[in-house]
């Protein structure tokens, strides 16, 4: 009898092996297939951020560890260009926070979603960005028996590697190429350009778009293009935040 019940523990533990695997590849496709779009695209466009980065001196480790420890786009393109002119560490630091706040706040609404990842749960804020933000929020339902906080992980896992791999190959492909890669970096500029026009036609309220655009130019011409960035984001969010206050107030 003794034989025959640890032979039945040790068939229910394969059998729930073999299960978990199985959920694991379905928690693996769902969200490589939702995530494979956000992919394609990041990794376009990090292959532009290598590419500006070897052509300001630095090897693909440099675009590696920074798209491994930072992972911010738009700071990391702002960043190669802060590299090659010296600027100073503060600047580099307050830049990278008025750029990155935003994450702050729409990441507060996954913080439940994120505690169930258990020790995965600083990874998961880390690598949380705004396209894998778009994502979450839009998928609705779940494939059956998985776990909706694994797919979470392996979403931004997927969305990273790309990002990581995109670096490390315009790094590479920087190092190799002779001529002037001038240029390049208008990839990320113009995907923001495509994003912005697409949220100010669906916007309903156009002040945000309208107060942050005449602060850039505004600086632009006074102080020029090598310090117009920090002056113009921090007189576009304490204006918005008057404005916040004001309407918060009328109403």
């Amino acid at each position: 009898m003794k034989i025959v019940k640890n032979l039945l523990k040790v068939c229910f533990k394969r059998y729930k092996k073999a299960y978990n695997i199985s959920i694991m590849k379905k928690e693996i496709k769902f969200a490589f297939v939702k995530t494979s779009p956000i992919m394609v695209s990041y990794f376009f466009v990090s292959c532009a951020y290598g590419l500006v980065m070897a052509q300001g001196g630095f090897g693909w480790i440099w675009s590696m560890l920074c798209s491994t420890f930072i992972y911010t786009g738009a700071f990391q393109m702002v960043l190669a260009s802060f590299f090659a002119s010296g600027a100073a560490f503060v600047t580099v630091i307050l830049t990278c926070a008025f750029m990155a706040t935003r994450q702050i706040f729409y990441g507060l609404t996954y913080v439940e979603d994120f505690k169930k990842t258990g020790k995965k749960l600083p990874y998961m804020i880390h690598t949380l960005t705004d396209e894998t933000y778009a994502l979450l929020n839009s998928i609705t339902e779940y494939p059956e028996d998985t776990d909706k906080a694994s797919i979470q992980f392996y979403i931004q896992l997927f969305s990273q590697l790309s990002w990581i791999a995109g670096s490390i190959l315009g790094g590479l492909a920087g190092n190799l190429i002779p001529s002037s890669v001038t240029g390049i970096d208008y990839a990320l500029t113009a995907l923001f350009i495509t994003i912005v026009v697409d949220q100010y036609r669906n916007a309903s309220n156009h002040q945000p778009a309208l107060i942050g655009g005449i602060c850039s130019v505004f600086f632009l011409i006074v102080l020029g293009s090598d310090a117009f960035l920090l002056p113009s984001l921090l007189v576009t969010s304490g204006l918005l935040m008057l404005v916040a206050k004001k309407e918060k107030v009328n109403v």
